[in-house]
């Protein structure tokens, strides 16, 4: 077999094989479309169903978030000793004709020191009467306990429980 003649059915074969790929995928598109369509003409149920994702814990405390509490949950974070937490808590603003003010802190235990450091800040506010606000904080290659801190301005501050991050 002449070397023109292996390339004419190499080609050939691949643009058989494009040609039954697509085939395969228009199949599928059009069995989607009626399964959706039957799937349509179901009868519905006669309770609404809820779906809903839950966090991770990181503490004992609850899942729903109150005033002067704040809830810490574990998220998703990258390889290795990647971690990204979720902090909540809910602000009362005194005044909602008034911006309120507020700050986040993700302070990090010491054993030498034998106190806690700050490791990260963010500032924030907004102007409403109440509020559910939340703070992501990514801990990256630095295991040891942490606490997360809340302080609306002229308040005092809150803090969670401590929670350790493990690599």
């Amino acid at each position: 077999m002449s070397k023109a003649t292996t390339a004419a059915l190499t080609a050939g074969s691949a643009n058989a094989v494009k040609l039954f790929v697509a085939a395969l995928a228009a199949t599928g598109a059009y069995a989607g479309v009626t399964a959706y369509d039957a799937a349509r003409s179901a009868p519905r149920p006669q309770q609404a169903i809820t779906l809903q994702a839950r966090e991770v814990p990181i503490t004992s405390q609850p899942a729903a978030v109150a005033p002067g509490a704040i809830s810490v949950s574990a998220r998703s974070g990258g390889q290795g000793c990647d971690r990204v937490y979720l902090a909540r808590t809910v602000v009362i603003n005194p005044d909602p004709a008034q911006t309120v003010l507020y700050r986040w802190q993700l302070s990090r235990w010491s054993p030498y020191t034998k106190r806690w450091s700050v490791y990260l800040v963010d500032h924030s506010g907004f102007g409403a009467a109440r509020r559910t606000v939340s703070w992501q904080a990514r801990v990256a290659d630095n295991p040891g306990w942490y606490r997360v801190e809340f302080a609306v301005q002229g308040q005092k501050t809150i803090k969670s429980d401590r929670f350790q991050v493990s690599c």
